[in-house]
């Protein structure tokens, strides 16, 4: 199976991050009301009175990545610059819910690129991450899309990501294995051409996962 995002593809994804959704927060919370009945709640009591209102404001935070674009987030910061060294910003907190149970994926993202000729500012690195986590997805898919969006944005010598992460649904529910973490990595250019500027990167980012 392949995840990779083709520039047709990242537009589109701006396309949709601009359009408006087809259901009203009223219709989203009446939806909530009703899952509440269905597990046996009064969805009336004090404590769940305001909870659907919560939830629907809570998912729409979670889900923001939708609403967003790589235009926008990047707002011009790529700039000229004769450097042709690795960049690699690491540890960056990732949080983001799996498709298909709507549980929380919490993780890291390890992201490095070497230049060819433009260098973007770092901080937006951590929000094209963050932009692509508010999304529901599955790692391997968001892996991709952070190192698609990248290379198409910079055409770079080559881009790294790994990401590391723990997933709810197999620690709260299903087999129920805390601890337990999920690899998954994207290497364009250099980095899937080059054994040893892999290696080099995999050596700075190696360590054991752990929550802070």
């Amino acid at each position: 199976m392949t995840f990779s995002i083709s520039p047709d593809e990242i537009l589109k994804q701006s396309a949709i991050a601009t359009a408006k959704s087809p259901v009203s927060e009223a219709e989203m919370m009446q939806a909530v009301r009703t899952l509440l009945l269905g597990m046996g709640e009064d969805p009336d009591r004090e404590g769940l009175r305001d909870t659907p209102k919560r939830v629907v404001k809570a998912l729409k935070f979670l889900t923001s990545g939708y609403r967003q674009s790589l235009d926008e987030l990047l707002n011009g910061a790529i700039f000229h610059e004769d450097a042709d060294e690795m960049v690699l910003v690491r540890d960056i907190d990732l949080f983001s819910s799996c498709e298909h149970h709507i549980l929380p994926i919490i993780g890291r993202a390890h992201v490095a690129y070497i230049p060819n000729g433009k260098v973007i500012g770092l901080s937006k690195i951590a929000r094209i991450c963050e932009m692509y986590a508010r999304r529901l997805q599955v790692q391997e898919r968001l892996t991709v899309q952070i190192a698609d969006a990248l290379q198409g944005l910079l055409k770079p010598q080559g881009v790294a990501v790994v990401v590391e992460a723990t997933h709810m649904c197999m620690v709260m529910r299903g087999v129920q294995k805390p601890g337990s973490w999920t690899v998954s990595s994207a290497m364009r250019g250099v980095f899937a051409d080059d054994a040893k500027t892999r290696q080099e990167f995999m050596s700075l980012v190696r360590h054991s996962p752990a929550f802070h």
